[in-house]
């Protein structure tokens, strides 16, 4: 029973009972019964006024209770001039004027977080209690190269790729830089927030590629230099002087001019080779800021396999074309761009070796064409990727590190993304975004 219907009961046993002593009193003596009357109308008068005042309170405690069960902070209550319930109103409206100042302010800062987060060039991933994905921002979602739909609501060890899983390894507080794919190196931090009183994971990613790239360029590039003027410098003097003693050979006895101007020859010979290696660094260095003109880049990759034909067939190595998606014209620098598949495509046959298979693989995903090289050989070994794109670093035998480092400078140039994916034992991927 509610405290309305117990009040109405009391009352009403209460005039009951008033009204059983009216009728004693009306038989026992008539002139008592207008007194009794009037007592008892201004008791039923006085009784329904403090209902109404007393269950008024009420409606307004359970009309208030109703506005903030429906989150309606808008709502206000007009005083009503009792003292009493004119406190109560005032309290409740300041409370819900500060309510709906704080989900105002609450919603301002949510919009505003969320506009940082998706316009951050960092990468940042959130989970909920049980250690799922609950939020992927773009620039995480790009690093992570999955559609945020199919991350969502999963552990980071159930994606399946090794990027994930190392993710997974980081312990709460740590910062580790991470390989992604070919040389972009990521700096990863694990980190926990509050939320509704319990801890939550979220991990922050931030690009690193280009400001090691800039760095080490800038350390090669002043070594490039340095060496390059000490060597022209040396080698321009002793050339000099080895053609100068060339003039001295007919001084000699027949036996002793030719091996001398052999001798000499073998020098000259080898230090215009030094002259020639040190000029193919400098020219990584002086590289040219590309002259872009509209290409089509499966036509360019196609004349430049006519050339590598017999090179293949000596080889025994196919070359298979997969054209998920027709590429749309692109402006590049063809002259820069031949040097780049040049060089992408030896690499690939010389990975292969004899009898493989080199796939050109071109399409668009999210939202960007590309074209993907790949070969058969036997994969690349994590501790030579992490050294590919370094100047002077080979594993040829007479190679001079050179070719992916001018491949890396023209692709950058070009703002152009590239990848370089490969495991030991399995296929290697280059990958070139437009």
């Amino acid at each position: 029973m509610s405290l309305r219907l117990k009040f109405i009961a009391y009352l009403i046993i209460i005039h009951l009972l008033f009204a059983g002593v009216a009728i004693y009193l009306l038989l026992q003596n008539r002139i008592w019964l207008l007194a009794v009357e009037a007592v008892f109308v201004i008791s039923l008068l006085i009784g329904i006024a403090i209902i109404k005042n007393f269950f008024g309170t009420i409606e307004l405690i359970n009309t208030g209770a109703q506005f903030l069960s429906d989150s309606d902070f808008t709502a206000r209550f007009r005083e009503v001039g009792q003292k009493e319930l004119d406190q109560l109103i005032h309290i409740y409206n300041r409370m819900i004027d500060h309510l709906r100042d704080e989900r105002i302010k609450l919603q301002e800062q949510n919009y505003f977080l969320d506009k940082i987060m998706k316009a951050s060039p960092s990468g940042i991933i959130t989970f909920d209690f049980d250690k799922r994905i609950a939020m992927v921002n773009p620039c995480a979602e790009q690093m992570l190269q999955s559609a945020t739909a199919n991350l969502l609501g999963k552990k980071l060890n159930e994606i399946q790729t090794p990027f994930t899983d190392e993710l997974d390894e980081l312990s709460i507080g740590e910062a580790r830089v991470m390989n992604l794919t070919g040389r972009r190196r990521i700096k990863c931090q694990r980190s926990q927030f509050l939320d509704r009183g319990f801890t939550r994971d979220f991990i922050l990613m931030e690009e690193l590629t280009e400001e090691l790239r800039q760095s080490e360029k800038t350390a090669y590039e002043k070594l490039i230099r340095l060496m390059s003027h000490e060597v022209n410098n040396s080698v321009g003097s002793a050339n000099s002087l080895l053609h100068s003693c060339l003039l001295y050979k007919d001084q000699l006895a027949e036996d002793d001019r030719r091996d001398f101007e052999t001798a000499l020859s073998v020098v000259i010979s080898r230090t215009d080779q030094l002259n020639r290696f040190m000029k193919s660094f400098a020219d990584v260095v002086r590289l040219s800021e590309p002259h872009r003109a509209v290409c089509d880049v499966v036509q360019l990759v196609k004349g430049i396999t006519v050339f590598m034909r017999e090179d293949l067939a000596r080889r025994h190595i196919k070359l298979n074309w997969e054209m998920q998606t027709p590429i749309a014209d692109i402006a590049l620098d063809r002259t820069q761009m031949e040097q780049v598949f040049v060089n992408v495509l030896k690499n690939a046959m010389e990975a292969i070796g004899e009898r493989g298979v080199i796939t050109i693989r071109t399409g668009m995903a999210a939202g960007r064409w590309f074209i993907a090289i790949e070969d058969t050989g036997s994969g690349i070994a994590p501790e030579v990727q992490s050294q590919l794109f370094t100047p002077f670093f080979s594993t040829k035998e007479n190679g001079q590190g050179i070719g992916l480092t001018m491949v890396q400078e023209i692709l950058d140039n070009h703002r152009f993304d590239f990848s370089l994916v490969s495991e030991p034992g399995k296929a290697t991927q280059f990958t070139i975004w437009f």
